[in-house]
């Protein structure tokens, strides 16, 4: 099925009611109407300024209703979004627009200042819009450009429009995945995650006759950055949908304004990163017993980092009818496993399931056979993207054909069972080799993470003259809780085997993270090497 997603949006306006919410950022409401009618004129607004088929529209700002909209013009506008990562200093800025070649960009006016730092750098830049407040010399206000007839452009599109969705950098510098819209749509079309409560549609006709329905048109709260993919993906399948994106403008995640947001909005689904978001959530939902109500939830969605059994076990007690989704998937490719629990299903260790989904050899990318306990490097097959933008030496280490067949090679160790259920070790790039034992932070991490007291984790490896590197970690504690190193080291070598136990631990208030909850290693190495000297 070819499929563009500006057509699926142009089709969804007509479809839902007017007055339907798109988007509501700390209460206030974007009905449809609008939404059509301001993705439609920003995409006018963004073709005016010369921009062609395939020009590239960076997004610089924090969650809100400009950054789907802007999202939304792009795809109508057949234009190429790219998302820009907002705690970039300005030469990191600089290296996505001239690495994307961005002819457009949106950006916060909390941004003004780099933006400006950027507008006599950025040579190829035709277009500067801000969002909010009196635009900067060289700039264009956003709600100007919004503020066309906002009619339907009446273009043709293409299946094979792209937009780039730029890696976190966590393994080198960031690079721009390439997805082609009919790719993204059939990678992660609406319904195919349980949480939006619908079997995924045959085709646009039979989405359109479940919006018709209100067949899983429930709000969907984001809490994750739309700069990332997981809460971008998240948010194009809910609008996808016809339904309504809940957000709110934060610098970073506040636990009790999502709750009190699911609650007042009744979200059917809320979209989170593991235990960075989970455990504050839990910890607000027990100590406000009684204030929220957010057993109407049906689905929890989490992706990209470890969430804990104990953690899910406590959110089925304020959510007893929800499946929480434990989404395993990447950047560079979407559902290599999914892993699901529920009241009838009581969380275990994650164990993801996939049909097109393997475990190879990191040589000779042989497929493993299951059961074998031999760790190997995840592979998929199926609907993936073009590669990296500008990058062919990339592309053709992370794409390669398997059996005649092209797969992606995520970088993520793990094994295989022999029901075919995968076991994720964790990132290769992140592997520690002590004395040529191989321990994966992940595994050491959710260790550290069920001791009573410990809030959260993070585990690496430190030189070390006689081992090569030896496990260190840096964690934090629950509120009013605390522990002894040696009591939280005892604990992990009570559960695995005492190599994998960190040498030292050091604690600090606040285990550092990016806004996404994805872990920042670079930080924790910096708050341990500190606290040695």
């Amino acid at each position: 099925m070819t499929v563009n997603l500006g057509d699926v949006l142009d089709r969804v306006a007509r479809t839902v009611a007017p007055g339907d919410p798109a988007v509501i950022c700390d209460g206030a409401v974007t009905t449809w109407a609008a939404f059509d009618r301001r993705s439609n004129s920003v995409a006018r607004a963004l073709i005016a300024a010369g921009l062609k088929a395939d020009a590239k529209v960076a997004l610089y700002m924090r969650n809100g209703p400009a950054y789907l909209e802007s999202l939304a013009a792009t795809f109508k506008g057949r234009l190429a979004h790219v998302n820009v990562n907002y705690r970039y200093g300005v030469d990191e800025l600089l290296y996505i627009l001239e690495n994307s070649d961005a002819e457009a960009v949106v950006f916060g006016d909390e941004f003004a200042q780099q933006a400006a730092a950027l507008m006599a750098r950025a040579k190829r830049v035709k277009l500067w819009a801000q969002v909010g407040g009196t635009p900067i010399a060289g700039a264009r206000g956003f709600d100007a450009l919004a503020s066309g007839d906002g009619a339907p452009l009446g273009i043709e599109r293409s299946p094979d429009d792209i937009f780039l969705l730029y890696t976190g950098g966590t393994t080198g510098l960031p690079k721009g995945v390439m997805w082609p819209s009919s790719a993204f749509w059939a990678a992660n079309a609406p319904g195919r995650a349980p949480v939006f409560g619908a079997e995924p549609p045959a085709d646009v006709d039979a989405l359109m006759d479940q919006i018709r329905a209100g067949v899983g048109r429930l709000p969907v709260y984001v809490g994750p950055p739309l700069m990332h993919g997981t809460g971008l993906f998240s948010a194009i399948t809910a609008l996808t949908k016809g339904g309504t994106v809940v957000v709110t403008y934060n610098h970073h995640f506040n636990p009790e304004e999502c709750i009190a947001a699911v609650d007042r909005h009744k979200c059917g689904a809320i979209i989170i990163v593991g235990d960075a978001f989970a455990r504050p959530l839990l910890d607000v939902l027990r100590a406000t017993k009684g204030k929220y109500d957010v057993s109407h939830v049906r689905g929890m969605t989490s992706s990209g980092m470890m969430w804990s059994p104990e953690v899910k076990s406590g959110l089925l007690e304020f959510m007893p009818e929800a499946i929480l989704a434990d989404s395993f998937g990447s950047s560079e490719g979407t559902g290599l496993g999914l892993s699901l629990v529920s009241k009838d299903a009581p969380p275990a260790e994650a164990r993801f399931l996939a049909p097109n989904t393997v475990i190879v050899r990191a040589d000779t990318f042989e497929i493993i056979p299951p059961g074998t306990g031999e760790v190997g490097l995840v592979a998929k097959k199926g609907d993936l993207p073009l590669g990296y933008y500008k990058d062919d030496a990339r592309t053709e280490k992370t794409y390669v054909m398997i059996g005649g067949e092209r797969h992606l090679i995520s970088g993520d160790h793990a094994t295989i069972e022999a029901d075919g259920a995968i076991k994720l070790l964790g990132r290769g790039s992140h592997c520690i080799n002590s004395a040529g034992e191989k321990i994966y932070p992940e595994e050491v991490e959710e260790a550290i993470k069920t001791h009573p007291a410990v809030f959260d984790a993070l585990v690496f490896g430190m030189p070390d003259p006689r081992f090569g590197q030896t496990v260190a970690a840096v964690a934090s504690f629950k509120q009013g809780q605390s522990a002894s190193e040696v009591d939280v080291i005892a604990h992990v070598r009570n559960q695995l085997a005492a190599y994998k136990a960190p040498k030292k631990i050091v604690f600090a208030p606040v285990t550092p993270r990016a806004p996404n909850g994805k872990a920042d290693y670079a930080v924790a190495k910096e708050i341990f090497a500190g606290a040695q000297s």
